[in-house]
Parts: structure tokens; C-alpha cells; sequence
């Protein structure tokens, strides 16, 4: 029986959004393992962006290097990627969502979004959802349900593939307490170390951390929002304000090495005039600069650097080159990635969310 009408927050989530889609287009593919991934050529540089389940189950993730993909499954069928198709098809999903009875969505990417809603019944509104977008776009989803959206985000993942499944104060330690921190929405690898250096392993040690050494380690906003995190707490408000980029950002995965420090310095100049084609558009100055670099055969290292706001090419590139300037001399460079951030609308919001960002 349904209880009194309430504010939820439910979090839907594509199932292998962009290998589904892939499937869509060549059925014959359905039920085999489907790598998707740079020019679809393992014999290139090129990372994973999706694997579906079926791969996934040998082992293949996204990130993984192509060629050591294809290695794990000899018969996958490799397949390049294609922006415009997912692009396309995420449009057609978040129509559906918010084409919902009092949906409010806040998109996060394109295969997820948060929806707002005022219901007795979340799960079968969850379960119309799913129905609504398996039929206008043949795409699988599974849907969390919270009263944050932290614990919203985090419910998606217990319902995967294709169900829903509800996280709330009521049930968080039960479900969430003895997990690691690294299960947490929000929380990495690097972050998980800091805090297990601090003798914080789980989520319930996290929940009852000690603020002031999470202030010490993370500083007064974040070690707070930490054991926030802990608790599944947080906003549960669904923002349908359109979203902005903080920042752009290209990178490029090169064929062959780059071996001197000109063929650095070129391979940078064009990527920050990429970069910067895409702030001029936005019309805000950037504030911060972000370098990425991958050293053959596979070590990435990041560099960034703040700045005061600026619109002026020549004084972002002399800051940028400050940045090449700390990479090691004598390696071997396979990828090169630049960053731009750029001034908010509005940077008084409260930036406790996790958000999608760079690198």
C-alpha cells in the first residue's frame, strides 16, 4: 500500500549506455562481447570508453588500453566511437524523463540523470519510468531511489542491471556501513587512502569520523562534506537549471611518441587553441589551467596552476608553459591533454555536489 505523497529523489542510470546503443544499431550483436573505443583499431592507441556486460565479464573496463582488450577476448567486436549517436540518443531519454507526471531532471552526463518527484509510491514510479524509456527508445535504465541525493546515486548501483532499488536514512547503515570508502559517490582512490591513513576504512567509520583530523587532512569545506558523505546526507533538491561547463578540455593519444620538447610545445599550442575556440564561444575567462601527461610506456601525471581571470591567449599560453615546463625532459610522451576552467555564472553556489569536471 502506497504511503502519503513525499519528495524523492531517484537517480536513473543507462544500462551500458553506449554499448547498448551500439547493439540498437547492429542487432546481430546482441548477447556477444562489444568493446567500443578510440577509431575501433586495437592495433592504435586507443583506451576503452565502454564495454558491455558481456565483456565486461573477461575482464574489459573502461580506461583499459584497446589492445589489451582485444588480448582478453580474441572474437569481441571492437567498435569506434560515435559522439553524435550517444548524443542523440541521450536526447531522446531525457525527453522521456521529463515528459514524467511533476518530474523536475537535473542532467548529469548523458547516460544518467536525477529526477525530482512528490509520489506515495517511488518504486512504481520508478518502474514507469523505466517502461517509458525502454519504449520510446529500446534503452534499458535502472533507477535508484533517495532522500539525498547522495544516497540516490548510490541506490542505482544495487539495482543494476535493469531494477530499482531504494537507499534511505531508514536502511544507509545497514546497506552502506561496513562497505568501504571508496564506494561512496565522490570518493577515489586518492581519497580513500588519505582517509585510510587516518584509520577510516568504512563508511560508518567515516560517519563518525573525527572532524577536526578531516579538517586537518582536507580543509574546513571538504572534511566536512566528507563525513557528510559518510552519512548519506546532503541535498536533496533536483537543480533543473541548465547545466554549465566549468571548463573545456582535449586531449590527444599520439600514434607515435612524442620525443623532443618542440614536438611537446606544438602538440600543446594546438590543443590549447582547441581548448580556447571552445571558451571564446562560452564567454568567460579562464581561472585555472590543467596539463595532462601520460609518459610511454603508461604513467600519467597532472599538472595545474591558477590564475587570475583572463580572456588574453598570450598570458593563458605563458601559464600553460610553466605547466610544460615541469614535465621530465628526457621521457618519451604518448598523450598530452590541456584544461581550461573558466569562471562560474554563479560561484557563491554551493559546491558540495559532486559534479562532472575534468580529468
Amino acid at each position: 500500500m502506497s504511503d502519503d505523497p513525499r519528495p524523492w529523489v531517484l537517480h536513473v542510470d543507462l544500462d551500458q549506455f553506449i554499448a547498448a546503443v551500439e547493439v540498437l544499431r547492429h542487432p546481430e550483436l546482441a548477447g556477444k562481447p562489444v568493446i567500443v573505443g578510440g577509431r575501433g583499431d586495437p592495433t592504435e592507441r586507443a583506451v576503452v570508453s565502454t564495454a558491455s556486460y558481456e565483456a565486461r565479464a573477461f575482464g574489459v573496463g573502461s580506461g583499459m588500453p584497446l589492445r589489451i582488450a582485444a588480448r582478453k577476448i580474441p572474437d569481441a567486436t571492437i567498435l569506434p566511437v560515435d559522439h553524435a549517436a550517444y548524443g542523440a540518443a541521450s536526447d531522446e531519454v531525457m525527453a522521456t524523463l521529463r515528459a514524467q507526471p511533476g518530474a523536475v531532471v537535473q542532467v548529469l552526463g548523458w547516460d544518467e540523470a536525477f529526477v525530482g518527484i512528490t509520489t506515495g509510491d517511488p518504486e512504481a514510479y520508478a518502474a514507469g519510468i523505466r517502461s517509458a524509456v525502454l519504449e520510446r527508445t529500446r534503452l534499458h535504465c535502472s533507477v535508484g531511489i533517495g532522500d539525498t541525493l547522495v544516497r540516490a546515486k548510490i541506490a542505482t548501483g544495487f539495482g543494476k542491471p535493469q531494477g530499482v532499488y531504494r537507499l534511505t536514512a531508514d536502511n544507509w547503515t545497514e546497506v552502506m556501513g561496513e562497505r568501504p570508502t571508496i564506494d561512496l559517490w565522490g570518493v577515489g582512490t586518492k581519497v580513500s587512502r588519505r582517509l585510510d591513513s587516518l584509520g577510516v576504512r568504512t563508511v560508518s567509520e567515516l560517519a563518525a569520523a573525527d572532524e577536526r583530523a578531516l579538517v586537518a587532512e582536507f580543509g574546513p569545506k571538504m572534511g566536512l562534506w566528507y563525513r557528510e558523505l559518510g552519512r548519506g546526507e546532503g541535498s536533496a533538491i533536483v537543480d533543473d537549471t541548465p547545466w554549465v561547463a566549468r571548463g573545456h578540455s582535449r586531449e590527444t593519444t599520439y600514434q607515435q611518441n612524442l620525443d623532443t620538447r618542440a614536438e611537446v610545445d606544438t602538440a600543446v599550442a594546438a590543443l590549447l587553441d582547441a581548448v580556447l575556440a571552445d571558451v571564446v564561444a562560452e564567454g568567460r575567462p579562464v581561472i585555472g589551467l590543467t596539463l595532462k601527461v601520460r609518459y610511454a610506456p603508461f604513467q600519467t601525471k597532472v599538472f595545474t596552476r591558477r590564475l587570475a581571470a583572463t580572456s588574453e591567449r598570450a598570458v593563458i599560453a605563458a601559464k600553460l608553459s610553466e605547466l610544460v615546463a615541469r614535465m621530465e625532459p628526457d621521457r618519451a610522451v604518448r598523450l598530452l591533454g590541456v584544461r581550461a576552467e573558466m569562471t562560474m555564472p554563479d560561484d557563491a553556489r554551493d559546491g558540495h555536489t559532486p559534479t562532472r569536471g575534468g580529468w
